[in-house]
């Protein structure tokens, strides 16, 4: 039986559409599945020419969530294509192209938007063409109105993945549209098939259906004041990174979140632990990374109290039943396919966090002092030499 937005969070309370959003996850990811089978010729027409190019740079690239797609994907793409892979957001893009784009090398750069009307999803791609001399752009985007879609639509270097319709988010946070656009990439670049879809959808639909539903709320129960994320692998550290955003996003700045490595804790970070920290680890299915992993956890669990920290693991392997969110159907993945049922785990504690703070998930900042779209930015021309600044 599907899962309803109704068994989630109760009614009335502000949280429809973000709740469906988690929720349709899995179907959305079935669609994008068809999407990229549907367009493979096109998309191969256009991609093959590119990474025949020993010398490609491939550039992730978005803001917030949609920056955090290309810090998960990253490696993956990079063994896929054998290509030089770089996530670079297009806030560090606008702010310091030149440093952005070094080197004056063949490039393709691959955006990620939701409504592709943030001032430097079409800035950023504006900026590639401005300082490279051989660029092309792969634009992912969930919205076909939007800036970034209509500017590339009919350019001859540029190639449009529309997501499904759905998955452009109507709440506040983004949802579907990190997983859809992820997921795409994945796709299009060649590090996985459509076959693969269906193993992380089915855990997904886990998820949702209440598979740690108790587990999160006796977390919540216990009214933590900060959260951390950590994960070691590149995958899990950038999942980490768009966990805390979630959490930061959804409880309108009400809970301090964080992320790091699980290594990199230790050098300054593990300064925010106290007895209301609650630290959420992502395990790597690697297992040399997994096991800086489950020394991070045993080291937490020692030091704080009973219940403060949770493992998101694919195998229950090296960890007790207490305090161990698996993730069914997932044990031999890469770490990249099992960040897209695992960030539903974060969404949804994001999501509970909320309503227990009695804010209203799908608008928490009803003052407008931070927006669904980026507002109040604006984009300076780029002299053509930075002497033309004096």
């Amino acid at each position: 039986m599907k899962t309803t937005t109704q068994d989630l969070v109760p009614q009335d309370c502000g949280a429809d559409h973000t709740t469906a959003e988690i929720v349709q996850q899995p179907d959305v990811w079935r669609e994008v599945g068809a999407i990229i089978a549907g367009g493979r010729a096109s998309l191969d027409a256009f991609l093959a020419p590119l990474l025949a190019d020993e010398d490609l740079r491939i550039v992730l690239t978005g803001a917030g969530t949609s920056a955090f797609a290309g810090e998960v994907v990253r490696a993956a793409v990079a063994r896929a294509t054998g290509r030089r892979t770089d996530a670079v957001s297009t806030t560090d893009i606008v702010a310091d192209p030149h440093a952005s784009f070094p080197d004056d090398v063949p490039t393709l750069l691959v955006s990620f938007a939701r409504s592709g009307d943030s001032p430097e999803s079409v800035a950023a791609t504006r900026l590639a063409d401005q300082v490279l001399t051989y660029v092309h752009h792969l634009v992912i985007t969930c919205n076909s109105a939007g800036q970034l879609a209509r500017l590339h639509g009919e350019s001859a270097s540029s190639h449009v993945l529309l997501m499904p319709a759905a998955s452009n988010d109507q709440g506040f946070a983004m949802t579907s549209s990190f997983t859809a656009m992820l997921l795409a990439s994945l796709l299009a670049l060649g590090a996985l098939t459509t076959d693969d879809v269906e193993a992380p959808a089915t855990a997904a639909e886990h998820i949702t259906a209440g598979g740690i539903g108790p587990q999160i709320e006796a977390l919540l129960t216990r009214a933590p004041e900060r959260l951390v994320y950590l994960g070691s692998s590149s995958a899990l550290k950038g999942l980490a990174q768009e966990s805390a955003l979630k959490l930061l996003e959804l409880t309108g700045g009400a809970l301090v979140a964080s992320s790091e490595s699980s290594l990199g804790f230790r050098h300054g970070p593990k300064s925010v632990l106290n007895d209301r920290t609650a630290v959420i680890v992502y395990v790597s299915n690697d297992p040399y990374t997994r096991r800086y992993d489950l020394d991070i956890l045993a080291e937490l669990r020692a030091g704080l109290p009973q219940g403060s920290v949770v493992a998101v693991s694919a195998a229950r392997d090296g960890l007790p039943d207490e305090g161990t969110w698996l993730l069914p159907g997932l044990a031999d993945v890469d770490d990249t396919v099992l960040a897209l049922p695992a960030v539903l785990c974060a969404q949804l504690v994001a999501l509970r966090a909320s309503l227990h703070q009695g804010i209203r998930p799908d608008n928490p900042f009803p003052s407008g002092e931070v927006n669904r779209v980026v507002q109040g930015v604006t984009v300076h021309p780029l002299p053509q030499r930075r002497d033309d600044l004096a």
